[in-house]
């Protein structure tokens, strides 16, 4: 009776034993799932690599036109509809011109694939082929706009508290600029411009790179935000210039009729998947 109850402690201890390694194997799995976001090696970048994302950005417009000159009409009805917005509801401009950084990274999606095909030398870029490049990460796409669409709504809510603490009434259409330039509101001018920083800053930390890379490597949301701010944190200076460049280019093709953002909008789409490309080293 004795020896077969030994029997028996033997055997399960042996299953135990078996069954160790398993969980052991699951356990390491997941501890390596939860540090590969911070243990994820990113690139020491040089104050002159946003300029060297834009000239390859250029390249890749030049290679497939067709594609870019599509998009870059997208990004010109774009500002044709912040016009109208303009036109109706001055005091939401300046924080719906964050739409462009809401919106852009996302409909850049299918630049990001044409670049991504042309560094592929068996798969050559096709419109339609852009058109779907959010189909397979459309569930962590739908969680990160989510996230971008609060913050968002976000800065509009404080740009409306900005304006009625400031004036009485929303200044009309015809009277903005006067009221802008007027030395009485430099106040407004200020705190109205570090509201609108603070807020563009979160969005572009967040989303400088994560979207091109939930597409190329199908991370989950928090995954790639929290890749997109380390890689802002460990390059600061770097990523200042980046978002600086994209700014001003955007401006200058703003100016004359928004006809710019027909080259400028799909080359800055086209760079940023190089700017991710050397930021995050490619997978084995």
């Amino acid at each position: 009776m004795a020896e077969a109850l030994q029997a028996d402690a033997a055997a399960l201890a042996g299953n135990i034993s078996d069954a160790d390694p398993v969980a052991d194997g699951e356990t390491s799995a997941a501890a390596e799932r939860e540090a590969s976001v911070f243990s994820l090696p990113l690139a020491q970048l040089r104050t002159s690599d946003p300029l060297q994302w834009m000239r390859l950005g250029w390249q890749d417009f030049r290679r497939c036109p067709r594609i870019g000159l599509f998009y870059g009409l997208c990004f010109f009805l774009m500002g044709h509809a912040l016009l109208a917005v303009f036109a109706n509801a001055p005091a939401y401009v300046l924080a719906l011109s964050a739409g462009f950084l809401l919106m852009g990274p996302f409909l850049c999606l299918g630049l990001y694939d044409a670049s991504k095909a042309l560094q592929t030398q068996d798969h050559r870029p096709s419109l339609r082929a852009s058109l779907q490049a959010w189909r397979p990460t459309k569930s962590t796409m739908a969680i990160f706009a989510g996230v971008l669409l609060i913050l968002e709504m976000l800065w509009g809510r404080a740009s409306l508290v900005v304006f009625a603490v400031s004036f009485n009434t929303l200044p009309e259409k015809a009277n903005l600029l006067a009221m802008l330039i007027d030395p009485e509101n430099i106040g407004f001018v200020i705190t109205y411009t570090i509201v609108g920083a603070v807020f563009a800053s979160i969005i572009f930390t967040t989303s400088v790179i994560s979207i091109p890379m939930i597409m190329d490597r199908k991370v989950d949301a928090v995954s790639a935000g929290l890749t997109s701010i380390r890689a802002c944190l460990q390059n600061p200076g770097v990523m200042f210039v980046w978002g600086a460049l994209i700014t001003g280019t955007i401006l200058l093709a703003m100016l004359p009729l928004f006809l710019g953002l027909f080259i400028a909008g799909p080359v800055i789409g086209h760079a940023t998947w190089h700017a991710y490309r050397q930021i995050v080293p490619a997978q084995d």
